[in-house]
């Protein structure tokens, strides 16, 4: 064979090589895929998703599915071509979901403790709908502080100067509005009976300025109900609309369902605000495939909802679990809950 046709073979041959490594070499992206959705009111590997044992719960027939997002985290180049062709998946840089200064491991555990967080906070809002509120307890005196003689181990402060407290950082605020060496009228509740007693601040021993009450707090949600989430495998905060709107539709006797398909998404807070999360296309598409009527989407999502709209799955816009109640009535009695607006 003559030269020039020898060069030519193993030219086009490396050529070749070249492409398969560069269509095998790794890249700085991720792809996001619509990963599966549960039934918040179903089971997961034969156990209840969302466990009661103690209390009574009622049946609903329809579902509330929470919906996730799959990360491929090792993309090529002829993988990450698919997905850029794709309508279901994202790719994105590989910092946006696995930050420089982390390890995939260590955004896992972070994802893991955000798991749980959210579930508290589910069973916290929930009880709190329920009538069960989260109550701030005295767990201890500081020793010559304001509250010395005034208040005690134990007590339930209800109030300051007439104003609920609600939780914890509630009661800093009230106790830091006025300067130190003001007169509050605390209201609280002692072994089942309220009272109230005149309690003056002093000033932080550290800065000098600080108004403190002089009291240790701690929280309690005392109800008659024992609630356990039993889903692993997933994480992220996400999942905590969902899992509260499964907590209060399986301790109502109502069914908040309707019998209808409904998915969702969204973080919860204690307050019962929804926040946003990110995989809002995945999510809708998830959801779509697991037969959803209507997803609740986080009002600060709508805009990018709106842009990744899927034909046939109605959206309705949620800030916080009261607007999701009230989508959830409304979608079931036959009408049509607050649209996601672009603003």
């Amino acid at each position: 064979m003559r030269r020039r046709g020898v060069t030519v073979i193993l030219g086009a041959l490396l050529t070749a090589l070249l492409a398969v490594g560069v269509m095998a070499a790794p890249l700085p992206y991720v792809v996001l895929k619509p990963g599966p959705t549960v039934n918040t009111l179903g089971t997961a590997d034969g156990k209840d998703v969302i466990q009661v044992k103690k209390g009574e719960t009622s049946t609903s027939t329809g579902q509330l599915r929470l919906t996730t997002v799959n990360v491929q985290s090792q993309v090529e180049l002829v993988w990450a071509i698919g997905s850029w062709f794709s309508k279901k998946d994202a790719v994105v840089p590989r910092e946006l979901i696995y930050p420089p200064n982390q390890t995939e491991k260590q955004v896992e555990q972070e994802n893991a403790q955000e798991w749980t967080a959210s579930q508290l906070s589910a069973v916290t809002v929930a009880l709190t709908k329920l009538g069960y509120p989260v109550q701030t307890i005295v767990q201890s005196v500081t020793g010559g502080g304001a509250a010395t003689d005034r208040l005690q181990k134990d007590d339930v402060i209800t109030t300051i100067d007439g104003s609920k407290v609600t939780d914890p950082n509630k009661l800093t605020q009230l106790v830091t509005a006025k300067p130190a060496g003001t007169a509050l009228t605390v209201g609280y509740t002692r072994a089942g009976r309220p009272g109230t007693t005149q309690v003056t601040t002093k000033a932080d021993t550290k800065d000098g300025k600080t108004p403190r009450l002089g009291v240790q707090i701690t929280t309690k949600q005392p109800s008659p109900y024992e609630i356990h989430i039993d889903l692993d495998k997933i994480g992220g905060p996400s999942a905590g609309l969902m899992f509260t709107l499964g907590i209060l539709d399986k301790l109502e006797p109502a069914d908040l369902t309707g019998g209808k398909i409904i998915a969702g998404t969204g973080t919860i807070d204690d307050g019962g605000n929804v926040g946003p999360i990110g995989g809002i296309p995945q999510k809708l598409v998830g959801a779509k495939s697991a037969g959803a009527q209507i997803f609740l989407v986080p009002k600060d999502n709508c805009a990018e909802a709106l842009q990744n709209a899927v034909p046939g799955l109605p959206m309705a816009e949620v800030a916080n679990v009261d607007d999701a109640l009230t989508a959830l009535k409304t979608f079931t009695g036959g009408g049509t809950p607050k649209p996601c607006s672009a603003s």
